[in-house]
């Protein structure tokens, strides 16, 4: 399915029934990365998969911003009439939740994120030089974004008043501290490292990022 957002389509999938989830990939990948995610989600809630801009099926825009695709996203919950979303976000749709939890402090019931930085030191040296190198090999907008953006301070995060919940695998691109961080400044945020896991391996293609989704539905976490 497509949706127009100001002459911009935006394309989704959306199943099962029940309270309203929202799946945000990261960067460079679309929506099919939550099948697996999905197929269990969809038992218990309705579940709405998203290819941000610049990515899977969606427009192209000319630059890509992490504020322009919330932008997208809450255009794309307020068009749709969703009311009171949970939001997951993996990588990039992680910094997505962040902007827009902390910019419209009412449209979310729940926020979960993976993965996720407020500026670009956040990732490993290792991994914004490999980052660095393939910009320059390739002129990606989708590299140049992770090292130019994003830029959230301390009094963005503490404007999120929403249950929060942050994941990082324990050998992540992010690093550690840079994620302690994130969730002190968000008012009651609760951590889960994911042992012996990588930055996606516990996200992509995987169901064991959904049972930890139902864990906090079923306030088992």
């Amino acid at each position: 399915m497509f949706l127009n957002i100001d002459g911009n389509l935006i394309h989704y999938q959306k199943s099962g029934s029940g309270q309203p989830i929202i799946l945000l990939h990261g960067n460079g990948e679309n929506l099919s990365i939550f099948k697996e995610c999905t197929d269990m989600l969809q038992h218990f809630f309705t579940v709405f998969t998203v290819d941000m801009a610049g990515h899977g099926k969606s427009y192209r825009p000319n630059e890509l911003h992490y504020e322009s695709q919330a932008t997208d996203i809450y255009a794309f919950i307020q068009l749709l009439k969703i009311q009171k979303p949970l939001l997951y976000g993996f990588s990039d749709g992680g910094i997505v939740g962040l902007i827009l939890a902390s910019k419209y402090p009412n449209l979310l019931s729940k926020l979960i994120v993976s993965g996720v930085n407020i500026h670009p030191y956040g990732l490993k040296t290792i991994n914004r030089f490999i980052t660095r190198a393939r910009y320059l090999v390739t002129k990606s907008k989708k590299a140049w974004l992770m090292l130019a953006e994003p830029h959230i301070s301390r009094k963005d995060l503490a404007k999120i008043k929403i249950p929060t919940f942050l994941t990082v695998g324990e050998h992540d691109c992010i690093r550690l501290a840079h994620t302690k961080f994130i969730c002190k400044y968000i008012k009651g945020c609760k951590l889960r490292v994911f042992k012996r896991h990588l930055h996606g391996s516990y996200v992509i293609h995987s169901q064991q990022i959904a049972k930890y989704i139902l864990s906090i539905y079923q306030n088992k976490t």
